[in-house]
């Protein structure tokens, strides 16, 4: 056999946005450009073609899975002999710091509310489950926040399985952006929804990630849907210096801020602190534990410049 004729083996198809775009078929797109502003992260700028383009085809994959696990669920509990809680579909979005990962959670979230039919849809971020400030302290963990050890995975895996085992007023931990902590007593309550999207930077990590404390449970292994929001590293880095810096002239300048002091740099000073957090901390954590993740998603979406989506990979089993 010729090895240079051979194709590289893959588990997953590719489609550019041509491709993929006719995947949607008819499917018609009810958000308008009012809808879409609110939905939008901080540093993006997202069109309805990206909505139409990507999303549409995207949210119309789902709705096929979600109606095949609602006859396997049939199939068991007949099998079983047994009246079952609801459960939840669970979509999961993985990717780095300043890829997008809120956006297309929320853009998902706005179409498959009302798409095929009205559907109760929560959306929950992992950062509820990261440690709180005093014990990331406690733990020496404060350069290494969003690193799988920063966070309360027990807690979250409670959190993930409570969901799927049909329980009602599941509550999930608040974080808070503005205090970079968790928000003592505060809480954001599952109660039976069809849909759980849940957004973050660990929700594809395995104990492979994290060999010091390994888990036998992972939050993957209740996870229906998996989705890799990908983008080359420079790209991210990038991103994360733009949002950086409109943070500087935003939300940083709230004297409540826990990063009120970087408002007072200079541009020059702020783009060499974002560029120092990022290859000490979001992009080594990136390459170290979130990365590797990737390859296990169901679909994969690759950004290109302005976070627009070039290339889907959707995986074939």
């Amino acid at each position: 056999m010729n090895l240079q004729k051979t194709k590289k083996l893959t588990p997953f198809l590719t489609f550019d946005r041509q491709q993929w775009a006719a995947l949607r078929k008819s499917v018609p797109l009810k958000l308008t450009e009012q809808d879409l502003k609110p939905l939008l992260g901080f540093n993006e700028d997202l069109s309805l073609d990206e909505v139409s383009t990507i999303y549409l085809p995207l949210a119309r994959l789902i709705n096929y899975y979600i109606d095949e696990n609602i006859k396997r669920q049939q199939v068991l509990h007949k099998f079983l002999d047994i009246k079952a809680p609801k459960v939840p579909f669970i979509i999961s979005i993985a990717g780095s710091v300043s890829v997008g990962k809120s956006t297309s959670a929320r853009i998902l979230q706005a179409l498959l509310s009302h798409w095929p039919q009205d559907r109760k849809v929560s959306l929950i971020t992992t950062d509820g489950f990261l440690y709180p400030l005093n014990i990331l302290e406690q733990k020496n963990l404060l350069h290494k926040k969003g690193f799988p050890e920063s966070y309360d995975i027990h807690q979250l895996i409670a959190f993930v399985s409570d969901i799927k085992a049909g329980k009602r007023h599941v509550k999930a931990p608040i974080y808070s952006h503005l205090t970079y902590d968790i928000i003592p007593n505060q809480f954001n309550e599952v109660d039976q929804p069809d849909i759980v999207i849940l957004e973050g930077l660990n929700v594809l990590q395995s104990g492979m990630n994290n060999p010091s404390n390994p888990h036998n449970i992972f939050v993957s292994d209740f996870v229906d849907f998996s989705i890799y929001v990908d983008a080359d590293e420079s790209l991210l880095k990038t991103w994360y210096i733009n949002r950086f810096l409109k943070f500087r002239r935003s939300a940083f300048s709230d004297p409540n801020s826990y990063f009120n002091h970087y408002s007072k740099l200079s541009e020059e000073e702020a783009i060499a602190t974002a560029s120092k957090i990022w290859d000490e901390i979001n992009g080594l954590n990136l390459r170290k534990n979130i990365l590797p993740s990737r390859e296990r998603a169901n679909l994969i979406l690759v950004k290109g410049q302005h976070h627009a989506i070039e290339t889907v990979k959707l995986r074939k089993k």
